[in-house]
């Protein structure tokens, strides 16, 4: 065993040992040797376990086993394991804190450690912990007796969220009670294999939250202080299984995504030294009554997380090898998104119990663009998690279409979705006017928008007539996945200006042609903004230039938008081109005929 926790600042063969050899460890494992990290497992089920698949059958230091088979909790397996090993960790937070603690005691680099297992291990010490560290918690309480249900039920009100302080994963040990005679509490106890005379210390409450959605951020923290938080994402659970992953999330403003990240790196960091690797943390996002958000921490694992496997195909660093640098003591990697968005879609066995079925979602991800596939190397039962498939695009909207696929394959619901977010919902350009006559004219933008294949939305926003609806579609838009908005509007044209002032994105003003003062009046309105508050203006009812516009502001960070524009240029070109040349060839005689002859003429 290593004596010392001080390791290399860059990897030499270092070995890490890893409690449980699921599929967290496995990935873990497919990330180490470009790290030049080895790696063991010890794990219940032994050679047949995941990790075991995908790694050698010695290790490097020393050529003992890579695999040790045996409980997660046996002291004397987790001496086996860490034998030779430079740190120790886990996969999972269900492990022998005694045992660990006792490694720690004859030097073993344990991370994260023992200490920190402990507070995670038991959901209620959790909660406690983090209240005194001052993290924005639901309402909770202890249940050391029936009489504390009861006490819970009035203090709380009903439904109550009742839940395991221990061994609760993957929506086992938590239940919901919706009234208390003893019927019901029997039952709900019974289903979280409790009985009356046996609560002691294992079952705590939490009062039912009406939250607006479920927000995770995997952590990251290194054993110099270092933290780091990769993106907010929705986390969509169905029977209280991730299901679905969307980032960055979907529904949620910028600053409350930065909100949520901020929480959980703080969360992470309370827990002080010791508290290394990945942490998987887990928000509810609650509306308040001034039309804010609250964040309140729901729970924290001390390990990678389901809900950041989009890490692997969307970030520059994934949380598996980030997991590997962090209790290893090497310098961090870029936790950022290199794509404009993602999706996970977990891949659980079918009903049937059949691999062929369970096959059926992945097999269309394998032609389906920028979409890949990670299995597990598990035998199948069903809801057995067996994989999951990652999902990026240059934005929500242009994912859709296989997001949509792999949700009716898997047999999930697009209605898990946020509602205000879900398929069809995120365009990356909205078009809007101030009335139904404007249409004619604004139907020009939408019709570039349609020859770039730029997922759009038209919709009529009043600034006048509905100014709630123009202040909600202004603030939201950000948060839809909106990058652009084109405003229509005539006479005192307040829209672009009104929408410019409530969304940090680029606003373009089409002025109306009107009856009166033939759209100079709309003009002036729109382009007339003060200072700070920008609306690019283009010329009267010329909506074409506003969906050019629109497409070029998307180019900077687009380079198939960029090509698709030069082509469109050198389209306009060869046009005026052919036109030069007939007119050399026919005179200006006949070329005015012609053109008096056509029912349509062109206008450049």
């Amino acid at each position: 065993m290593s004596s010392s926790n001080k390791l290399p600042t860059s990897p030499t063969n270092l070995l890490v040992g890893c409690v449980g050899g699921g599929q967290l460890g496995r990935m873990m494992a497919l990330e180490a040797p470009r790290l030049n990290i080895n790696m063991k497992f010890l794990d219940g089920t032994g050679d047949a376990c995941p990790a075991a698949q995908v790694i050698g059958a010695t290790a490097g230091n020393g050529g003992d086993a890579r695999i040790v088979k045996g409980a997660l909790y046996d002291a004397d397996k987790l001496a086996e394991l860490a034998k030779g090993c430079d740190v120790v960790t886990m996969e999972i937070e269900h492990v022998g804190v005694d045992g660990l603690a006792g490694l720690e005691k004859e030097g073993v680099n344990v991370q994260p450690s023992s200490r920190v297992i402990g507070i995670i291990q038991d959901k209620f010490a959790q909660k406690e912990y983090f209240a005194k560290h001052n993290i924005p918690l639901p309402p909770y309480i202890n249940l050391p007796n029936t009489q504390a249900i009861h006490d819970a039920a009035l203090q709380f009100g009903l439904p109550l969220m009742l839940k395991s302080r221990k061994g609760a994963y993957d929506g086992r040990g938590n239940t919901v009670l919706q009234e208390t005679t003893p019927e019901a509490i029997s039952k709900a106890l019974s289903d979280l294999g409790l009985k009356e005379e046996e609560l002691g210390d294992a079952l705590y409450a939490e009062g039912w939250i009406n939250f607006h959605s479920e927000v995770a951020v995997m952590v990251v923290r290194s054993t110099t202080g270092e933290t780091r938080a990769y993106p907010a994402t929705n986390a969509i659970q169905t029977d209280s299984i991730c299901r679905v992953v969307l980032v960055p999330a979907r529904n949620v403003p910028a600053n409350v995504r930065h909100k949520c990240e901020q929480i959980a790196m703080k969360a992470v960091d309370s827990l002080g030294e010791g508290a290394t690797g990945v942490f998987g943390v887990e928000l509810f996002l609650v509306h308040t009554e001034g039309g804010g958000m609250d964040v309140l921490l729901n729970e924290v694992a001390p390990r990678p997380h389901n809900t950041g496997h989009y890490t692997q195909d969307a970030c520059a660093v994934s949380q598996f090898e980030n997991h590997l640098r962090a209790v290893c003591g090497l310098p961090l990697g870029d936790t950022n998104l290199i794509v404009g968005a993602a999706a996970m879609v977990n891949v659980l066995g079918a009903p049937s119990g059949e691999i062929a079925d369970t096959m059926k979602g992945s097999n269309a991800a394998m032609s389906m663009p920028r979409t890949v596939v990670h299995w597990y190397g598990k035998g199948c039962r069903p809801g057995r998690k067996m994989g999951h498939i990652n999902i990026t695009a240059d934005s929500h909207a242009e994912m859709d279409a296989s997001l949509a696929q792999l949700l009716k394959l898997e047999g999930i619901s697009e209605d898990v979705l946020p509602s205000d977010a879900g398929i069809g919902k995120c365009p990356l350009v909205g078009v809007i006017m101030g009335s139904q006559s404007d249409l004619p004219t604004m139907q020009d933008a939408v019709n570039i928008l349609k020859d770039f294949g730029i997922p759009y939305e038209v919709d009529i926003v009043s600034a006048h007539r509905t100014p709630e609806k123009l202040m909600e579609y202004s603030r939201s838009a950000a948060g839809r996945g909106m990058q652009v908005i084109i405003a229509g509007a005539g006479g005192a044209a307040h829209l672009p200006g009104m929408v410019a002032a409530m969304t940090p994105l680029p606003v373009i003003g089409v002025p109306i042609k009107t009856s009166t003062l033939n759209g100079q009046d709309s003009l002036l309105s729109i382009v007339q903004m003060p200072r700070g508050v920008p609306v690019a203006t283009v010329a009267i009812g010329n909506a074409t230039n506003a969906g050019l516009l629109a497409v070029r502001s998307l180019c900077a960070s687009r380079p198939d938008l960029r090509d698709k524009m030069e082509e469109y240029q050198l389209n306009m070109k060869k046009m005026v081109d052919g036109m030069s040349e007939l007119l050399l060839e026919q005179g200006s005689d006949q070329f005015l005929e012609g053109m008096a002859n056509k029912s349509k003429s062109v206008n450049i």
